[in-house]
């Protein structure tokens, strides 16, 4: 063989050599960038909270967004490997996905195959009133407002309650909800919530307790859940009223006054309005108010349903969120003027 054809052959297996040393070199550092992507978190941010994917959007949309967000600066191909690896590939469902620091993209494309949409929680608070109720869902984002522009009677026939009044019939709970549900979705649930619980708690009331319905106590827990939020003074207060009702008195209940003024309350009550009837006034008539006037939490409508005996038919409050009780009215006069009117002996 000549030279020129050795040396030709030589050259042919050194540039062969090169090749396969060049590709095993790029499988190489295709394999560690690609095992860099699938371990390095997320580029998120206060900006970037979540991810949107919509109803029929592919895998390549959902990169596009992200790089959109300056979330990832990585492909679509990477991305594709890691969803074929973890055999989610076509099973990625639509919805808000949660963008938490540290999150890599495997973590992201399994919550996504998983459908672990993010869930963000409503609560209702022990004491609110409807109107309460409906500005603070008014508020609470990304929540659908379908009850936007319904009057009250008009959102309690969409939830299902016709006839009913709003007023303290929905349970105060903290409630889960995507992107998606509506205001009318967790007003249903809360609705459905008291209705089980109060005519649970009903059903095992103290037998003597002078309440003709479940809507009864749920007026009287409401009138309990205004006057105190000491766990330790709400049955000896729902006493306080119970024997009051026993006793054909006046309940004389200043948060009861309060509601019935409505947008007139100005921060604090004067002589006028006790003596100013309205269906609410309690100094004025006699027995419950015609409606709850407020939500009361559980605790409220068990004080209600099982109040604590004893002979006390007043209550003063002393000023630090506490009250003292009292069982005749020479005790209470002078506790009013002790704690009200600073006039302690």
């Amino acid at each position: 063989m000549s030279r020129d054809k050795r040396r030709g052959r030589a050259f042919w297996r050194g540039l062969v050599v090169l090749v396969l040393l060049a590709v095993a070199a790029a499988v190489v550092y295709g394999w560690l960038d690609y095992r860099r992507f699938v371990q390095t978190p997320l580029a998120v941010t206060a900006q970037t909270p979540s991810l949107d994917v919509a109803k029929g959007s592919s895998l390549r949309d959902v990169v596009g967004e992200l790089r959109r967000n300056k979330v990832t600066t990585v492909g679509p191909l990477y991305w594709r490997v890691l969803a074929e690896q973890l055999r989610v590939a076509g099973r990625l469902h639509a919805g808000e996905y949660a963008l938490v620091a540290g999150m890599t993209p495997r973590e992201l494309l399994l919550n996504m195959a998983a459908g672990k949409v993010l869930q963000r929680n409503f609560t209702i608070v022990d004491g609110w009133n409807f109107r309460e109720l409906r500005q603070a869902l008014a508020k609470a984002d990304r929540l659908r407002q379908d009850a936007a522009g319904l009057d009250d009677a008009a959102l309690m026939a969409r939830i299902g309650a016709t006839g009913e009044m709003p007023e303290g019939r929905f349970l105060p709970e903290t409630y889960a909800y995507v992107k998606g549900d509506s205001d009318l979705d967790i007003l249903r649930r809360a609705h459905a919530a008291m209705a089980k619980l109060l005519d649970a708690l009903w059903a095992q009331r103290d037998k003597d307790v002078p309440l003709a319905t479940p809507y009864d106590a749920l007026i009287l827990a409401s009138i309990v859940e205004k006057e105190t939020g000491r766990a330790d003074e709400r049955p000896r207060i729902a006493g306080v009223f119970i024997r009051r009702l026993q006793t054909h008195m006046l309940l004389q209940t200043d948060p009861t006054v309060i509601y019935g003024l409505g947008d007139a309350y100005t921060g604090s009550i004067h002589k006028v309005d006790l003596t100013t009837d309205t269906p609410y006034n309690t100094y004025t008539r006699q027995g419950l108010p015609p409606t709850p006037i407020a939500m009361p939490g559980k605790p409220a409508i068990e004080a209600a349903l099982h109040p604590a005996a004893g002979t006390e038919l007043y209550f003063v409050a002393r000023g630090d969120g506490t009250h003292v009780f009292s069982s005749t009215l020479d005790e209470h006069n002078r506790n009013v003027a002790c704690y009200q009117l600073k006039r302690c002996p």
